[in-house]
């Protein structure tokens, strides 16, 4: 017997007839609360667009051209195959112009919280491109902290006790510990940005945000719940402003209805055109680009299966990601850091 499903936000009559994309998506590395202590250091979030018929066409291609058995079709037995290369170009130039992922580092993932939690009003739009004020403040932060070593990681380790809704010490320990981890780190000497950031954090609002969590504020997101963000800009990036997107997902419990109706609040409010007016083919403003999220078991959706595939694939490989998708961008974290010869240049939607 399989438990029925839970979450989603199916759609409403605001979805816009003739400008609406249908995405598939599904994740890899995802491991809840756990950002620190995983043997996954990045998330991906990946997406399709592809129809059911055109899903089944490619699986079954994977599965008689290739040689593929059934649950080989999971990116860690995928890449191990000794066809693996060449099934995996023929993958990816199967999805050119059909996919996207998105791409968490969870470290500056739990940087870009501290940033938009703990220094300014916690809201939905945190970590995605409609807080981007924020973004070079948690990169400061990122990079400078990442060199000082363990006192770095107690930093981060701190704040997670600190917003951890469940298991949670008490509060004056959690804060403390928090602060003394601030400390620790500030003697370092960052940089301007960066000791700014660690400056302007304040016990008041610290605490404060905290006691919203406790009081189960739904106004403010869960801290430790990259799938939002990620969802966000997933959407985002299909609606280019100009079409809403309906989302089939695989089941996950993040993904409450009340979580999705805020967020499609926010997407609403940060997606529309200025002035509101309907101009270029651009959504009306006040219309979300997020029509609606569908959960469905991944095992009874093709299309999600092939996400599934990508986002394995992707997370194991983060060479074949276009480096716009990235979080942060690579180039600000590893300047030497260069694409496995052979792969693309970007998987994304045209």
């Amino acid at each position: 017997m399989r438990s029925p499903l839970q979450g989603g936000l199916p759609p409403s009559g605001t979805v816009v007839v003739g400008a609406v994309v249908e995405i598939a998506c599904d994740e890899s590395g995802f491991s809840g609360t756990n950002l620190l202590h995983s043997t996954a250091p990045v998330i991906t979030h990946a997406s399709v667009d592809l129809a059911v018929d055109e899903a089944v066409a490619l699986i079954t291609a994977l599965r008689s051209g290739f040689r593929f058995a059934p649950h080989e079709l999971k990116s860690g037995r995928f890449l191990r195959d000794s066809g693996a290369q060449e099934a995996l170009d023929w993958f990816l130039a199967a999805l050119a112009g059909r996919a996207h992922v998105h791409l968490i580092d969870k470290e500056f993932f739990l940087v870009t919280r501290i940033v938009d939690f703990l220094l300014s009003e916690p809201s939905y739009a945190a970590g995605t491109r409609l807080a981007r004020e924020h973004h070079p403040a948690a990169l400061a932060l990122y990079e400078a902290g990442r060199a000082t070593g363990g006192d770095w990681g107690s930093f981060l380790s701190a704040f997670v006790d600190l917003v951890r809704m469940k298991r949670r010490l008490p509060v004056d320990q959690t804060v403390r510990r928090f602060f003394q981890a601030r400390d620790a780190l500030r003697r370092h000497g960052l940089g301007t940005v960066a000791d700014a950031v660690l400056d302007g954090l304040g016990p008041n609002h610290v605490r404060a945000v905290v006691a919203r969590l406790d009081a189960d504020d739904r106004t403010v997101p869960p801290p430790l719940e990259p799938l939002l963000p990620a969802l966000a800009e997933t959407v985002l990036s299909w609606s280019g402003g100009r079409r809403q997107v309906l989302v089939t997902h695989d089941e996950q419990s993040a993904l409450t209805a009340d979580r999705l109706t805020r967020l499609q609040w926010v997407l609403a409010d940060g997606d529309a055109p200025a002035g509101g007016a309907d101009r270029g083919g651009a959504l009306p403003s006040g219309v979300s680009p997020l029509a609606g999220l569908v959960m469905v078991d991944s095992r009874d959706d093709p299309r999600v299966q092939v996400a599934d595939l990508l986002a394995g694939v992707a997370r194991r490989m983060p060479g074949i990601i276009d480096d716009a998708l990235r979080q942060p961008p690579p180039s600000l974290t590893n300047p030497t850091a260069r694409r496995p010869q052979g792969t693309p240049t970007r998987v994304s939607r045209p």
